[in-house]
Formats: structure tokens, sequence, C-alpha cells
């Protein structure tokens, strides 16, 4: 008994013989198809340089194009010289001119005699696969397809749509249900003789010609007519990404290979010197007799898909530029956004940075320069204080600071006087954390020493802005931690919301909060907002703020308890 390979070769002719006279030598005959697209000169030349050898034969040629009948055609062709030709072929093993044998060939052989009248291919109905792509599963079978949808990819879909639109399908033969797998199989004899054999194949021939990607489909089929043995698997490792592309072996997939087990594997890149010396290299006949299972690596190509189609979270790149909302994460770590604080207490960043040990900065959107912490020129990942070079891409700005600090927790100021861009942005991320004093901006006007005019004018102007955001914030569509208080909220209990905050970032030292950061000067504030009332600008962002003159004094520190002993 003997197992047969039918070679469908259209490039790398140098490989295609090396691996075809390795079958050939340990007592596999083949059958070879050569594309029509391959010139006559390397045809012929490729066939010469085979001609000696006895058990190798070259079928008519078709001109093959993916996707097409011609490749079902192709492997009828040989399939038909391999069964006569080679009458002591039990098995017959279709392959590729890019497969590579990853184990000795006689451990195949005599895997396949332990299993004599078992068919693999892998072939399940259209309901059982995920992994179709194109959007067509059931239609492929119920639509012609005409035109090819890689060079006449127009005319396909508009062809489709039109079947679509006028609700034309075409009846399935009787018979049959159609099944789809991996084009590479390993048949019987005499199950791939009564295929080629049935009276009926003219009409499934026929049928199947108007089939997309038909060699999928047309062999997955019919075995299913002519045998009740079929271990629905192939013995080829082939694996594909997310896009139905086929992933190419290179050199550095040696040791993936071999903890597959498989028998075969393609598609193996035609200058992998290493793996082609090592896989079919005389001294590399070592029995091993494991069963192929090639789900020993799909964690590994599945890990891998994700990487390639997710990518990590935060991560943006020159390579990788992911779609909007396709992003793996907006950003990688989690990151604090204060809005006011700033404004209504002295020196915050400082305090903020001994409570909680977290990178503090100032402004990172201000209109003069980036504040850093520390007030530093260069930060990490070389950004820059310039607000130019931070303006041109505010966005890439925030993501490239969160991914060059990972491990340490960024916070930093935000307000309406400063650049808006991101802030969108930051409400989509699931990763910021957002504190509001709605209405704080007032504060540094309330100081400013300028003319009433020009504070009414840029209050407005500032609560217009700040309305805005906070409209943003309080959309269905925002994913960050929001909190948001008046001034005169927080300011009539600041000790608690301070608190929640600290608690969200994980502080340092777990404790209560004894002591508030110094509020500014606020005495006068409330017939401040008065008058920009009776200037016709109306604050309300401030919430429900004292009127009169009286002076709003900083939070004092909570009294020890007496403690009594009896």
């Amino acid at each position: 008994m003997s197992v047969g390979i039918v070679m469908l070769v259209h490039a790398a002719l140098d490989r295609a013989e090396q691996v075809a006279r390795h079958w050939s030598s340990h007592g596999c005959p083949v059958v070879i198809h050569v594309d029509k697209q391959v010139k006559a000169a390397d045809h012929k030349a490729f066939v010469q340089r085979l001609s000696k050898v006895s058990n190798i034969r070259f079928s008519k040629r078709h001109r093959c194009e993916w996707g097409t009948w011609s490749l079902v055609a192709a492997s009828q062709t040989a399939s038909e010289m391999m069964l006569a030709s080679f009458p002591e072929v039990r098995h017959v093993y279709l392959a590729s001119g890019s497969c590579l044998p990853l184990r000795p060939v006689h451990e195949m052989i005599e895997y396949l005699e332990d299993r004599p009248m078992t068919n693999f291919i892998e072939s399940v109905t259209t309901e059982d696969v995920p992994w179709t792509v194109g959007g067509l599963d059931s239609e492929r079978f119920t639509l012609r397809f005409p035109f090819s949808w890689k060079k006449q990819r127009f005319l396909f879909d508009r062809y489709v749509k039109l079947q679509r639109t006028l609700k034309l399908k075409r009846r399935i033969p009787d018979g049959i249900v159609p099944h789809l797998g991996s084009q590479w199989w390993c048949l019987t004899r005499q199950t791939l003789s009564a295929i080629l054999e049935d009276p009926d194949r003219p009409a499934y021939d026929r049928y199947f010609k108007r089939v997309w990607i038909p060699d999928e489909s047309y062999y997955q089929t019919l075995v299913r007519l002519y045998s009740s043995n079929v271990e629905s698997r192939s013995l080829t490792l082939s694996k594909f990404d997310f896009q139905g592309k086929p992933h190419i072996f290179y050199d550095d997939h040696l040791q993936l290979l071999r903890r597959s087990n498989c028998f075969v594997a393609r598609k193996i890149w035609p200058r992998a010197n290493r793996l082609y010396d090592t896989f079919l290299a005389p001294g590399a006949d070592v029995m091993s007799g494991a069963e192929p299972n090639p789900g020993k690596i799909d964690r590994i190509f599945a890990k891998a898909v994700e990487r390639r189609t997710r990518g990590r979270a935060g991560l943006y790149m020159q390579s990788r530029m992911p779609n909007v909302d396709w992003e793996n994460g907006k950003t990688c770590a989690p990151y604090s956004v204060f809005e006011g604080f700033s404004d209504l207490f002295e020196d915050f960043e400082i305090w903020l940075s001994k409570m909680v040990g977290a990178r503090v900065h100032g402004a990172l959107y201000a209109p003069g320069r980036v504040e850093f912490a520390g007030k530093q020129k260069v930060y990490a990942g070389a950004l820059s204080d310039s607000a130019k070079l931070r303006d041109y891409n505010p966005v890439a700005f925030l993501t490239n600071l969160i991914w060059n600090t990972r491990g340490e927790r960024q916070c930093f100021q935000f307000g309406p006087r400063d650049n808006q861009k991101p802030a969108g942005f930051m409400a989509r991320d699931s990763n910021a954390q957002i504190s509001v004093i709605s209405g704080a901006w007032a504060v540094p006007l309330f100081h400013a020493n300028r003319n009433f005019s020009e504070i009414r004018k840029e209050a407005a102007r500032l609560q217009k802005i700040e309305t805005e955001h906070l409209t943003l914030l309080r959309s269905p569509q925002t994913k960050a931690r929001v909190r948001i208080w008046t001034m005169a909220d927080f300011i009539d209990s600041p000790m608690e919301p301070l608190q929640t905050i600290i608690d969200e970032i994980g502080a340092r030292h777990a404790r209560r909060l004894t002591e508030a950061p110094r509020m500014v000067d606020l005495n006068g504030f409330g017939q401040f907002l008065q008058n920009l009332k009776n200037q016709g600008m109306h604050p309300h962002l401030m919430g429900d703020f004292p009127g009169d003159d009286m002076a709003v004094e900083a939070p004092r520190a909570r009294r020890k308890p007496y403690l009594v002993k009896k």
C-alpha cells in the first residue's frame, strides 16, 4: 500500500521539485499539476529535471485562478492520472507546491495503513462554519458567480446585489447537502474514484462551476455521498488570519511546526532554507508516533490574530493606527483629570502628589505651554512642552504620555481656558477619572487686575465652553468616571468629595483625610458674581453661591474628641 501525492504548483518551482523528490524517494508516487500561467520555458525545464524519476508524472495543465472552478478541475485531472497510473495507491493526498512534510514519510504511510477506509477532509455544513470570510455562507451555493472576485470585483459585487434584489436562487442538485472545509484533503482510492466516476458527475460539475470558491466545497460535499467514514479534519497544517489569508511560515517557526505533530504544513516561504533543510534532511527520520494535533498551536495563532487586529491597549504607532473606535482601549492605564481644583486651592498639585504618590502635572493643555510636573521642558518619551507641537495632535499627545509612563498614574489639570480638542476623547475613555468643580474658572477672574468689561466678556466665553464640556461629560456615550460638583456645593463640604477622589486614585496611605489643601481667598466673591449679573452675564455654573459679602472660610481640621477614662 502507498500514498499518492497530488501537487498543485504555480510558483517556486525549485522548491516544488525538492519536495516532489522527497515524496518520491520515500515511495510515494507524485502527480504534479503546473498552473498554465507558468511560462512555457520554465515549465519545460521543470519537467525535464524530473523526467528521469519513475514515479513522478505531470498532468494536463489548467489556467488556475483563486476562487474559481479551475482549481477543482486541476485536482480532478491530476487525481484521475494518479488512480490510473499507480494502482497500488490506497490514499491520495492533495498538496500544494508550497507544502512541506514535517514528519518522516513512512510515519504518514503507516498512519494511513492503520486507517485504510478513513477519509481525512474537513467537511462541515454552512451553519457550523464560523470562519467564512466575505459575507457569503449559504449564498455561495444558491447564487451564481460568473465573475472573478479578485479581478472583477465591481462586477462580482453588482451581480450578487442584482440576484439578491431579484430574489434569484439556484436549485441545489437533489441528494447533496452543501458542506465546506479546507481544500487540502486525503481521500481513499475508493471514495475518490467514486466521486470522479459517478454518472452524475457532469451535473455536479455544472452546478459547482458557479459556486463561489468551489475548491472549498466540491469534494467536501460529495465525499458525504460515497463514504460514511469521514474524519472532518485535514492532515495539513494551514492557518488563516482574520482576512482569510493564509499564514506564511518562516524559519523562526521551526519549533512551532514541530509542536503541531502534523504531517504536512502550508504555506512555507520559498526562502525558508532552515525549514526545508531541517524537514527534508535524510537524518530527519525520527519516529514520533504522535497524533497530528494542530490544536496545540491554535492558542498561539489566536493570540497573534488578536494582537494584530486589536493591538496592545493604548498603543498607537506608525505601523498600527486603528480606525476610530476600533482601538483596544483608548489609553493603556488609568489617569485622573481635575477641573477647577487648581483655581480653588493653592498649590493643589503639591498637596495631591503628597496624598496619592502619583505624578501630578499642571494644565497639560494650557495655551502657552505644557505644564509638566516640576516645570520640565521635556518629559517621558521625549514629549516637549511646546504647545505648538502638542496641538498638532492633542489626542496623540495624551495617549503617548500615558503609554510612556506605564506603571505610574498621571494626574493633570484641565479647564475651559485649555485646548478642548481632547475633551471628547477623554470623556469616551474608560481609563479616565474626571473630577469637575463647575464655575471655579471664575476665581482667577475675581482676582484679576483687569477692566470689569473685559472680565465679563471673558466670563461669558469660559462659561459657554464649560457648559458644552459638561454636556459632553453627561452624555450617554461617556465612559469615563465623572464626578461634577458646583462650586457652591464643593465649598460647603469639601472633605467628602476630596476623600472620594483620593480613594478612587488609590492613596499611598489608606486613611481618612484630616486636612484639605489651602483654599484661595474668596472674600467678596459673592459680590463679584452679583456684579456679573448686574452687567447682564448670568454665572449659573457656580451653583447657589451666597450673594452677600460674607467671607468663605477654608475648611478647618476636625477637632479630636476628648476621651474620658473611667
